[in-house]
């Protein structure tokens, strides 16, 4: 019997792949060689994998959900939010706690948004899922960077013009007030911006499948966090049909012990661990 699965793509954008110069676009305007902002070593080969399982696979694949970091330049997880005690930059990969900010190590440059701030890295804090980072400017709305990588959109074109279906494509972190890893909720939810709060209306689609096969960067953060925010939401309470991919995403460097804890946790909780190899088998008898 025909099963209805359903591919969740996160973040497969320029900005986090790893992509060998001649991938590299020309910013016209300058004339400089453009460089993803946070590359994760291993991205593009997971990117070409997830392309080919995309291609090879199309007609086994009933639906496609793209999700796509979307950021200002000024948001609170990046430099530009930033200064330290001197008033000095705040380099990217820094992590910045609520003490710190109370003892005047690091503060926002704008210093009306001080409490504002403060209430913020609090509730991040008491939530105990991430410490705030100070990520390089990145996946920019608009930029370069925040392009899907070439070879994954040319694969999800072709399936659109072959199963005259729309891929959907869902913006996340836009609001420069809260880190936005997962592409369901908000890491702080902020109560005048519904585009933070929980997105059950993704959830229930992604319920109505029968598998849901999940792939894209980083397996450390944004994968993660969609991932352990799909499976706790889902109505049908099934995390047997989510299926990680796990040649097709990796973890930023540095966080490969978050990047194992994940898969780990994911497997105790039913979630199905499988190659690209096996998911194409499984798509390519899905007809």
């Amino acid at each position: 019997m025909k099963q209805n699965i359903h591919l969740l793509v996160i973040d497969p954008q320029n900005d986090f792949c790893d992509l060998p110069a001649d991938w590299l676009a020309t910013e016209p305007f300058t004339g400089a060689q453009m460089q993803p902002a946070l590359p994760v070593a291993g991205a593009h080969a997971d990117m070409l994998r997830l392309a080919g399982l995309i291609r090879e696979g199309a007609g086994g694949i009933d639906a496609i959900t793209i999700t796509l970091d979307s950021h200002h330049r000024f948001d609170i997880a990046h430099p530009t939010f930033w200064q330290s005690r001197d008033r000095g930059a705040v380099a990217p990969f820094t992590t910045i706690t609520a003490a710190q900010i109370r003892g005047g190590d690091y503060s926002p440059r704008d210093r009306s948004a001080l409490q504002r701030t403060l209430a913020y890295v609090d509730e991040l804090e008491r939530r105990g899922r991430y410490t705030l980072m100070v990520w390089p400017v990145h996946c920019e709305i608009g930029s370069w960077g925040h392009n899907v990588h070439s070879a994954v959109k040319a694969a999800y074109n072709a399936w659109e013009d072959g199963q005259l279906r729309v891929v959907e494509k869902i913006a996340k972190g836009s609001n420069p007030w809260t880190e936005h890893y997962s592409a369901i909720q908000a890491e702080v939810p902020d109560a005048d911006d519904p585009g933070t709060a929980l997105n059950m209306r993704l959830v229930e689609s992604l319920d109505r499948a029968d598998m849901i096969v999940i792939a894209g960067e980083a397996s450390s953060h944004c994968v993660r966090a969609t991932a352990e925010h799909v499976g706790a939401n889902l109505p049908s309470g099934r995390a047997d049909k989510l299926v990680l991919v796990t040649d097709c995403m990796s973890p930023v460097a540095g966080f490969e012990a978050q990047h194992q804890a994940f898969l780990n946790d994911m497997a105790e909780r039913g979630v199905q661990l499988r190659a690209s190899a096996e998911v194409l088998s499984l798509l390519t008898s899905n007809l």
